[in-house]
């Protein structure tokens, strides 16, 4: 589905978009368990960017997530969705390569992304985040 296309789905979840739907999770599932299987039954529309970087990092229905969050790393690259500036980018930039392969305009413009930084910018994030940010580019 392509992200003009997702626009239309905005008011539908992940357990309807992405089936099969998730059975509920076990009573003594971690918090992050019982967080994801929750936010699969949010609306896409009310996703905010932490629910986004918990999706990402979770690899979980990559392909309708991705899409809302280049959304808004176009508009803010180094947002700061939960735990510092440039999170969610950094855990949009490391998912998989195959998860990118049906998602080719997108992968290509969050690369023009992350190609606009200032250098600055990227040396300031933390734990090696510059390089994942030129390893990324480098695959395209």
């Amino acid at each position: 589905m392509s992200p003009v296309n997702l626009q239309l789905h905005l008011d539908r979840t992940l357990d309807e978009l992405d089936p099969p739907r998730w059975t509920p999770p076990a009573a003594d599932s971690t918090c992050l368990v019982h967080k994801v299987h929750g936010l699969r039954r949010a609306p896409l529309g009310e996703l905010r960017p932490a629910d986004l970087l918990t999706l990402v990092t979770q690899r979980v229905a990559l392909p309708f997530v991705l899409p809302l969050a280049v959304r808004l790393l176009a508009e803010e690259p180094l947002l700061d969705a939960y735990f510092y500036e440039g999170d969610l980018l950094l855990a949009t930039v490391t998912v998989p390569a195959e998860a990118w392969a049906v998602l080719p305009e997108l992968e290509a413009r969050l690369r023009a992304v992350v190609a606009g930084l200032p250098r600055t910018a990227v040396e300031e994030l933390p734990g090696g985040g510059a390089g994942e940010l030129e390893r990324f580019a480098a695959r395209g």
